[in-house]
């Protein structure tokens, strides 16, 4: 059987035009805060129906599974926290959750949620660029997630962002990430997809008001390919229609 050729990725440049669109990126999700739920739960414009919600739900419960037969224990850092869906997770088996988003307003959502569920006092919420990010020491983590986060890297942040992790990460520190596949279901009917290959689309709020995003479909062997280059064995998994799903971990040393 033939295989299609994958289009090649569309790099924006690391120029204005670039730094224009993760400017509106970030606006986008502070200003989304307050709905930004609607979408992971399939509600209102998110609704696309009993089936397709019942698959949704289906492959949640698939990476959910995986992250349970596996936690993340010790000290873990969140990339992208939003409104703490996945840090309540998280925080249930760590000793300590850092909780990274560059969204005020999303970040108090998540207070919110964990201290409902009795588990803000173990996490400490940092609001901060992701893309200019380090951490203050190094190897100080046991375990790095991300959520929903990486689609949202563009290829020429990719490595220097992915440099920031492996730095952040213990010798033989785990890492678990969740991103969406290329659905069109996934989303709402009024933003479509953009043409493959391309890495930005529109973005839509109830409101109506609209804002360019990056939006970057990876395929499992890239991602595999991006961790290896900074010395992260990763094993990228798919859910039968909308989420890609990975664990791995930081390479111990070589003995010398």
């Amino acid at each position: 059987m033939s295989v299609e050729p994958q289009p090649a990725p569309v790099y924006l440049s690391d120029s204005e035009d670039l730094h224009r669109t993760l400017a509106e990126q970030r606006d986008y999700y502070r200003a989304r805060a307050a709905e930004y739920d609607q979408w992971f739960l399939r509600q209102g414009r998110y609704d696309h129906g009993e089936e397709a919600n019942a698959k949704w739900r289906a492959d949640v419960e698939q990476v959910r599974a995986a992250l349970d037969a596996a936690p993340l224990t010790g000290q873990v850092v969140e990339f992208a926290s939003g409104t703490g869906l996945w840090t309540e997770l998280i925080a249930r088996t760590a000793d300590q959750v850092t909780a990274l988003d560059a969204a005020p307003e999303t970040i108090a959502i998540a207070r919110e949620r964990l201290a409902q569920a009795g588990l803000l006092e173990k996490v400490v919420f940092e609001e901060a660029d992701l893309f200019a990010w380090r951490p203050e020491r190094e190897h100080a983590f046991d375990a790095a997630f991300m959520g929903f986060w990486l689609s949202h890297v563009p290829e020429e942040r990719l490595d220097p962002f992915l440099s920031a992790v492996a730095t952040s990460l213990r010798p033989g520190g785990r890492v678990f990430l969740v991103d969406n596949r290329r659905q069109a279901t996934s989303s709402s009917p009024d933003q479509p997809l953009a043409a493959p290959g391309e890495a930005f689309m529109s973005r839509r709020l109830n409101d109506g008001r609209t804002f360019r995003i990056v939006k970057v479909f990876r395929e499992p062997a890239a991602l595999e390919a991006a961790f290896a280059r900074h010395g992260i064995d990763l094993l990228v998994e798919e859910t039968p229609t909308y989420f890609q799903y990975a664990h791995g971990r930081a390479r111990l040393p070589t003995p010398s």
